[in-house]
């Protein structure tokens, strides 16, 4: 994952903040449960944004407490969690594990490799239990590399390959949500590649590393090129997002959505617009 799928913390209630803060630390909870203490390195807000989704679709019986940490050892923070975050907490793993495996083909980088020997062994226990989501997963990580050791210049193909990795990701269960949930994690990973490509753009290419924007590099109207195309990958997103029966932390998971997500787009390239007349990005 990438790091985008986060709140936009000034935009929400008291109450939606701490319920998010609380969702994460159960995320936490879950990962060294399930798989020790060194997995809560792999830790991210957007498997935060997973354990939401799928716990407003199902709505499982949750656990609430309050405990200290060794992140926060002196004061006890709230936290919950479900089943459903124990499935957050596995594709978190396997996800951190595969994008080890990854970094290491793609540069020889061996943190990397050394970073993959710590989520080994759990990931092998994910791959026991979520064999479908594994498979996709490691197929499309698998497919990237290829494109970009081809220096492929398809923005779509590499788009399409991490958007089939996120719509497996996004599906718990075959059910009859299924179809909404993958046409939700297509397009939400379609746009979070995109959206990557379009913030490593100078880097990647003043450092010679792949990216498919890179005939775009230095033009002047790429902020506006590229803000379109990611509204309307979004968009196609919101589609399949409101076809779910989605209640309890809807305005949450919005927020991610319609804010969050365009939070460090909007740093890098500026939102002249919605810094005019408070609108934001979508």
């Amino acid at each position: 994952m990438f790091g985008y799928l986060v709140a936009a913390s000034g935009d929400l209630t008291q109450e939606q903040l701490a319920r998010y803060k609380a969702c994460y630390c159960g995320l936490c909870r879950s990962i060294k449960a399930r798989h020790g203490q060194l997995a809560r390195l792999s830790l991210t807000y957007d498997m935060t944004f997973l354990a939401l989704l799928l716990n407003s679709l199902y709505e499982p019986e949750e656990t609430c407490a309050e405990e200290t940490c060794i992140a926060h050892p002196v004061k006890a923070r709230p936290w919950w969690n479900s089943e459903v975050t124990d499935y957050a907490a596995d594709m978190n793993v396997a996800m951190a594990y595969l994008k080890c495996l990854d970094d290491w083909e793609d540069d020889g980088n061996p943190a990397a490799l050394a970073e993959a020997g710590l989520f080994k062994r759990a990931y092998a226990a994910v791959e026991e239990r979520y064999p479908r989501q594994c498979a996709v997963i490691r197929g499309s990580l698998d497919a990237l590399h290829a494109l970009e050791k081809a220096r492929c210049e398809d923005a779509d193909a590499a788009a399409d390959s991490f958007g089939r990795l996120m719509a497996e990701v996004l599906v718990y269960r075959e059910d009859r949500w299924s179809d909404a949930l993958r046409g939700l994690g297509m397009a939400l990973g379609r746009f979070l590649y995109v959206m990557d490509a379009c913030m490593d753009l100078n880097s990647d290419t003043i450092r010679g590393r792949y990216n498919p924007f890179r005939r775009f590099y230095g033009l002047p109207d790429n902020e506006q090129r590229f803000r379109d195309v990611l509204k309307m990958l979004l968009g196609e997103g919101l589609v399949y997002f409101d076809r779910l029966p989605l209640v309890q932390d809807v305005g949450l998971l919005q927020n991610i959505l319609c804010a969050g997500l365009w939070a460090q787009f909007d740093e890098k390239y500026g939102d002249k617009k919605g810094q005019a007349d408070g609108t934001g990005s979508v």
